[in-house]
């Protein structure tokens, strides 16, 4: 092989390393916004099961006592009612922020 074949070879392989490591840094925050939402979604998940539970306990019930497609449904409705009250804070703790105290 020629000099000029091998400095081709090697700056080609250089070019592809950069470029990989490149793409790895600019997906980076791509990749730590999916696991922070993942984490936040499991988060949720959670306490919408433990309020689950206690629903059902309020009415003497087991989760035994509904279906698979039953329990999703009021664990959704756990999980909707925990983002409302998220919602509504975030809303409160800006509003207090900003000194707007009138509309709460």
């Amino acid at each position: 092989m020629s000099l000029k074949n091998i400095l081709r070879n090697n700056s080609n392989k250089l070019l592809n390393i950069a470029s990989e490591n490149v793409t790895k840094a600019f997906d980076y925050p791509a990749i730590k916004g999916r696991e922070l939402k993942d984490a936040i979604k499991n988060k949720i998940r959670e306490k919408a099961i433990l309020a689950t539970k206690a629903r059902l306990a309020e009415h003497h019930k087991t989760f035994d006592d509904y279906t698979d497609e039953e329990l999703e449904i009021i664990i959704i409705d756990e999980e909707n009612k925990i983002k409302d009250d998220l919602k509504t804070k975030s809303l409160v703790g800006a509003l207090a922020i900003l000194g707007l105290d009138f509309l709460v």
